[in-house]
């Protein structure tokens, strides 16, 4: 027979457990991962983990500046946004995958791959986007001397591709290939912007994939030490990028950018930089996020460059990843939303072209002049 002390620990055990219970189930301050409410002020808070890239690419800087707007402007939205130092787009698309993060910066080209499960991706992953920002145009470079005059003669040669495990090969890989030229045609090497420039100046590398901002300071710094020739892109086989993927833009890089450019370069936006999200993400949250975003783009602009890229003709820009419900219906009511300005314009003059659904129409022709935003290739 139990004796009254121990009934009495036991009742005061059950009690405390029960209590703990209903405290754990009971209106909580704080919620995370996908759906539920939007954050709203009468909701539970939601905190938000956006994935950047290390410190040292734009990629972490623009996912900071997003972040402080967001927490800043965030108004009756009760939500709390982190940015969070990453590897890059490979480990945020993973990131949103498995619900450790809810945002995060990425490299459109590698977004393309991911949505689709090709190239190295072991699976479709369901990401959405939220806003288009800015450009990432590269380009192969190597000394005028080294008698490289296109990308078919660097068969043979050393060439550095970009860090190790960033994705590059995603964007390179279908470039190089349309000029008839694959990995196993030359020696890739690993390395990051500056390191690559170091290898062409000791005469270790033969040519260089390097880009992002325009001008982009690797590029400014060959320059400066070295007779640089820019290889051409092949204008058939860059049209025919433009149309096979997504992700590719034309991009032309005025003579004044660079020091050793005589003529104006036709050059390549290879993959611009986007926000995304998971698929599964609340609609209203990201509804909420997108006009955030939009209507204190100013705010983030003057934290950093990529920030101008939030504008008409490039926020909802399609790059081959499907945009997230909540931001297409904010691009709507906003009229930004290329099937909305499509109907804007066959309603005010000429009739023009319909454009079905899901469809967006081809980007114009960008150059450095018009768009000086910081590309951001993280790094």
């Amino acid at each position: 027979m139990r004796s009254k002390s121990s009934f009495s620990i036991l009742t005061r055990l059950l009690l405390l457990i029960t209590l703990l219970s209903l405290a754990g189930c009971g209106g909580g301050d704080s919620s995370s991962g996908t759906g539920g409410s939007a954050g709203g002020s009468t909701g539970r808070r939601a905190f938000l983990s956006m994935g950047t890239a290390p410190v040292g690419g734009a990629f972490n800087v623009v996912g900071g500046a997003i972040a402080e707007v967001l927490n800043e402007q965030k108004g009756d939205n009760n939500w709390k946004v982190q940015a969070k130092g990453t590897k890059g787009s490979q480990a945020n698309i993973r990131g949103l995958s498995d619900g450790k993060l809810q945002l995060a910066l990425s490299n459109s080209a590698i977004s393309y791959f991911a949505a689709r499960g090709e190239s190295s991706w072991d699976k479709k992953y369901d990401i959405r986007a939220i806003v288009t920002l800015a450009p990432n145009v590269a380009m192969f470079i190597t000394k005028q001397d080294s008698g490289i005059q296109s990308l078919a003669q660097l068969k043979g040669k050393r060439v550095v591709v970009g860090p190790s495990g960033a994705g590059f090969e995603m964007f390179v890989g279908p470039l190089l290939e349309g000029h008839g030229v694959t990995y196993d045609d030359f020696s890739p090497m690993n390395n990051t912007q500056s390191g690559a420039v170091d290898l062409l100046a000791d005469g270790n590398a033969d040519a260089a994939f390097l880009g992002g901002a325009v001008p982009t300071g690797s590029i400014i710094q060959a320059c400066s030490s070295h007779d640089i020739f820019f290889i051409p892109f092949d204008a058939k086989v860059r049209e025919t990028l433009v149309a096979q993927y997504d992700f590719f833009q034309p991009f032309t890089v005025t003579k004044d950018k660079y020091s050793d450019l005589t003529d104006d370069f036709a050059g390549l936006n290879v993959g611009s930089m986007h926000l995304i999200t998971s698929a599964s993400e609340d609609e209203e949250r990201v509804y909420q996020l997108t006009k955030t975003i939009w209507e204190h783009r100013a705010a983030i602009a003057s934290k950093h460059p990529a920030g101008k890229a939030i504008n008409e003709k490039n926020a909802a820009r399609f790059t081959g990843t499907e945009f997230h419900p909540g931001a297409i219906r904010f691009y709507k009511e906003i009229k930004i939303w290329p099937e909305a300005a499509v109907a804007d314009a066959a309603s005010e003059s000429a009739p023009a072209a319909a454009v079905a659904d899901g469809e967006t129409p081809a980007a114009p022709e960008a150059s450095a002049d018009a768009t000086k935003e910081d590309a951001g290739k993280e790094k």
